[in-house]
Formats: C-alpha cells, sequence, structure tokens
C-alpha cells in the first residue's frame, strides 16, 4: 500500500528566491514535513505522507506555487548558474544572461535543458535532451547539442545561435519532436540534420560555428563551506542523508531576507550555495550553522558521488563504498562516480556503479551484480566508453572500483604528458619558420633568394622599388602580405 507522494517543485536555473522557499518551507511545517531534499535537476523534492498530502498541496496551491506529484512530465531547466563568480572567471556568461533566457521561457518545457557556460565542471553540460553551451570565442553565442530522448543519440548542430533566441528555439525543437515521435523520440536511428531542417524554417539569428565546441576537462570544485571569493563569501552546504530540515533551511531564508541577499542556488549535487555574504555578516551565518548543528566539511570521496534522487538504496550503496575508500586513504579528486540501481535513471559520472538483477520474478529482483562502467576519456559529459567489469558481487565491488579508479589517474598522467610535450613541440615549431611575403591573388611567394635580372644580386622585398609587380598576376607591390612558411625539418639555422 502506498503510504506517501513525492512532490517536485522546480527553481529554474537552480535559482531560488528565499522570500518563496520561506513560503513554501511554512507550508511544509503546517503539513508536518520536517525535511526535504534537492535533486540532481536543481529542484526541491518532498517526500509527502498520503495523510499531509491534500493540506500540503491545498497550501502549495494557495501559493500558486507550481508542482507535479509522483510525476516527471515537467523536467526543471539545469543551469551553471550557482558557478558563476565563484568557480567561473573570464567569461562573457553573466547573471544577467541567464535570468535574461529564463524570462523568455514562456512555457514548462517537457524535455530536459541545460544551460551550461563551457568552462565549468559543476554542473552537467550534456544531460539534457535541449543543451545549449556558451561559446568560448563569441560573446551571446551558443553551440546546442540534441541528445534524442530515450536514446543515446547525441547530435552538435554545426550553427550558433544568438542568446535572445534560445528560448523559442527550445519550445520549437520540443514541437518538432513530439509532433514526429516516430522520427525523433525513442528512435535509435534519429536524424539530428532531419530535425536542424525542420527547426531553419523558423526565423533565428545564427552563424556558422567555426569549429566543434570544446568541452572542458571534468574537474569537480569542492562545492561546500564557507568561502572568500573577489571582496565577499559564498557558503556551500551538503548533508551525507541529501536532507535538509525545513526549520533550518526556514533559518536560511530569513537570514537572507535579513541580510539582503536575493537568491540561494541548487546545485546538480543536491546542495545548496548562498552567494554574496558580506564580511560583517559571516558571524552570523557560522552561528546559524552551529545552531542546527551543519557540518561543512566532508571528505571529497563523499561529495564526488552521484546518486538517483530518492534513493535509499542508491546511497547504502555509496556509503558502503566510501567506507572502503576511506578505508583504503584512496584518492578520488577530479572523478565522479556515479550510482545506478534502477533501468530507465540517468547518472552524470565518470565512472558508473550499475546495479543489475540476475534474476527476476513477479517484477522483484534477486541475486544483484554490479557493472563498473567508464566514460569516454572518464570526461563524465561524454557517453560511456567501454565497460571495466561485468557482473561483480556486492563483496567484490570496492576493489573493482578501486581498481577503476587507478586506472583513471594512469589516464590522468598519460594525459598530463601529452600537455606538457605540446608547448615544447610548438616551440620547436616555431623555431623552423621563415617569413615570406606571399601575393594575396594568386599566393605567389616572393623568393628573396632567386638572383634578379641580368644576374644582379638578390634583394630583400623591402627594398624592391614601388612599382614591383608580382611575377605571376602582376598585383602590385601593396598587395602582397607577410606570412609564415615553415623551414624543412633539419634546416641549418642561417
Amino acid at each position: 500500500m502506498k503510504t506517501s507522494s513525492t512532490i517536485k517543485i522546480n527553481f529554474r536555473g537552480g535559482i531560488i528566491s528565499p522570500g518563496d522557499l520561506l513560503q513554501v518551507m511554512v507550508a511544509a511545517e503546517k503539513a508536518h514535513i520536517t525535511k526535504v531534499s534537492f535533486g540532481t535537476r536543481q529542484q526541491l523534492l518532498a517526500d509527502v505522507p498520503e495523510a499531509q498530502l491534500d493540506l500540503f498541496t491545498s497550501l502549495l496551491d494557495e501559493l500558486r506555487v507550481n508542482y507535479e506529484k509522483d510525476a516527471e512530465d515537467r523536467p526543471n531547466v539545469v543551469s551553471s548558474y550557482p558557478a558563476e563568480e565563484v568557480f567561473i572567471t573570464k567569461t562573457w556568461l553573466s547573471e544577467g544572461v541567464y535570468k535574461d533566457i529564463f524570462d523568455l521561457m514562456d512555457y514548462e518545457p517537457r524535455l530536459k535543458i541545460n544551460i551550461s557556460d563551457s568552462n565549468q565542471s559543476l554542473t552537467p553540460i550534456l544531460t539534457g535532451n535541449i543543451n545549449w553551451v556558451a561559446s568560448l570565442h563569441s560573446p551571446h553565442f551558443w553551440h546546442v547539442f540534441i541528445r534524442f530522448p530515450k536514446t543515446n543519440i547525441v547530435y552538435e548542430w554545426n550553427q550558433l545561435v544568438y542568446t535572445n533566441d534560445i528560448a523559442r528555439m527550445s519550445k520549437h525543437i520540443e514541437a518538432f519532436i513530439f509532433d514526429d515521435k516516430d522520427s525523433f523520440y525513442d528512435n535509435p536511428g534519429a536524424d539530428g540534420a532531419a530535425l536542424f531542417e525542420k527547426v531553419q524554417l523558423r526565423n533565428y539569428i545564427t552563424k556558422p560555428a567555426d569549429a566543434p565546441a570544446r568541452l572542458p576537462a571534468f574537474n569537480l570544485p569542492y562545492y561546500e563551506g564557507l568561502n572568500r571569493y573577489n571582496d565577499k563569501y559564498w557558503l556551500g552546504i551538503y548533508r551525507r542523508d541529501e536532507l535538509f530540515d525545513t526549520a533550518f533551511l526556514k533559518d536560511i531564508c530569513r537570514l537572507c531576507l535579513e541580510t539582503k541577499i536575493g537568491q540561494l542556488c541548487a546545485t546538480s549535487w543536491k546542495s545548496i550555495m548562498v552567494k554574496g555574504i558580506d564580511d560583517q555578516h559571516r558571524p552570523q551565518w557560522n552561528a546559524l550553522l552551529a545552531r542546527h548543528r551543519i557540518n561543512v566539511r566532508h571528505a571529497a570521496n563523499e561529495l564526488n558521488f552521484q546518486v538517483e534522487d530518492h534513493c535509499r538504496e542508491g546511497l547504502e550503496l555509496k556509503n558502503y563504498l566510501v567506507r572502503h575508500l576511506s578505508r583504503d586513504d584512496m584518492r578520488t579528486f577530479g572523478i565522479c562516480i556515479g550510482i545506478k540501481t534502477r533501468k530507465k535513471s540517468e547518472v552524470f559520472s565518470s565512472i558508473l556503479v550499475r546495479r543489475r538483477n540476475l534474476l527476476t520474478i513477479a517484477g522483484r529482483g534477486f541475486l544483484p551484480v554490479y557493472d563498473i562502467l567508464c566514460a569516454n576519456d572518464f570526461n563524465p559529459n561524454e557517453r560511456t566508453g567501454f565497460v571495466f567489469s561485468r557482473n561483480t558481487p556486492k563483496v567484490m565491488l570496492p576493489e573493482q572500483l578501486r581498481r577503476a579508479i587507478l586506472l583513471f589517474y594512469r589516464h590522468q598522467v598519460k594525459r598530463n604528458e601529452k600537455l606538457e610535450l605540446r608547448p615544447r613541440e610548438e616551440a620547436e615549431t616555431r623555431q623552423q619558420v621563415d617569413w615570406v611575403h606571399q601575393c594575396t591573388h594568386c599566393y605567389t611567394i616572393y623568393d628573396a633568394s632567386v638572383p634578379g635580372p641580368d644576374g644582379a644580386p638578390p634583394v630583400s622585398f623591402e627594398q624592391l622599388p614601388a612599382s614591383y609587380t608580382c611575377a605571376l598576376c602582376e598585383a602590385p607591390k601593396h598587395d602582397f602580405r607577410r606570412v609564415e612558411q615553415p623551414q624543412p625539418v633539419g634546416r641549418a639555422a642561417e
């Protein structure tokens, strides 16, 4: 018999108004709900006993809060906004740009949408169905990746899209996919080019992408604690059991309002962040943490895990693995370890621990075993690269995970060696370069080593008279440009 329901409240882009959250927490306490959690798509989740469900939902209706009950029909829009300023610097993607995009979204998406800076690892980039990635070199233009629903197909369009068209194009892409499900939904042969032929019938501001988007190497920042940035502080709060007391969240909201902090952030790691804390208010935040006995210095090997939302089995398996990693004093920096226990769930990870049942009877699974899968290049934003191990019993799982982590670090060492060699190789290449002058019309290169008419000694391009013309197309001297010409390897220095 069902004893509770899950209420989901989306906070678009992970941005939460303290005033709005305070009202929701007051409603939760009136319905005798003492704990809530945050999901991987930056939404609020509450398990509500059936006896309190009608009261809680009626209170949310009075507040005009949009929510879903036991459903995922309206997934939240995920964004990298929580990392803005704190973990992301030297970017054109500001707070105002994020909020402009959200303000232009005049509908509730049915597909997952991710909006991400390309230079961060806090927020997953390609876990949505429609994934927008900010261009590194073209301010206000975005790469778009489509991950077709219920498939592993990822298609990157060869056009960049202007910021103000993101909301409208997302709406049209979603409509095209649902209007032609046979082609684009749960179809392993989904054709991205065919989808964008339909999209281009609309009027958008686009321009050709010079190259495919460059996804960042994964490097998970330490996302909890009270930390300084610029002239402010940010506070990150993670809970080992993923549960936040409603009384604690109420006090956070009240302190935000008292100290004029206009927003909270939910992260994809089921934690929350408070940005913009003034130095003078630090004692108040420390006192709040002390009053609620909140620890904000957990081990990195706990913070590196991604577990499905509302999954007690996954959390128990995580804690089991963390105990073994801690006992072995195992380094996990830079790795995202995912735990997957359900068939239809998606987990962001460098290394994925997937549980399967060897036997199923009447819908119940028996004889669980575990597979370990590694993402391509160990980058969580990539698809599965290879299977590290199959059919591992639980007793052997910690050792297999340890070996997979060691493989990750061997891979990292090799990658760093290649990065160290590249500047040397580029420097050697630069040493083997001559400057020459080339006609911009026919690309003829003036050869300063060739003698002039009647055996006259060679002259440099600069010494040529102004009346000089190209030997091939007779273009004037001023139509030549100075370019680099690589010398053959092994040529002696002159």
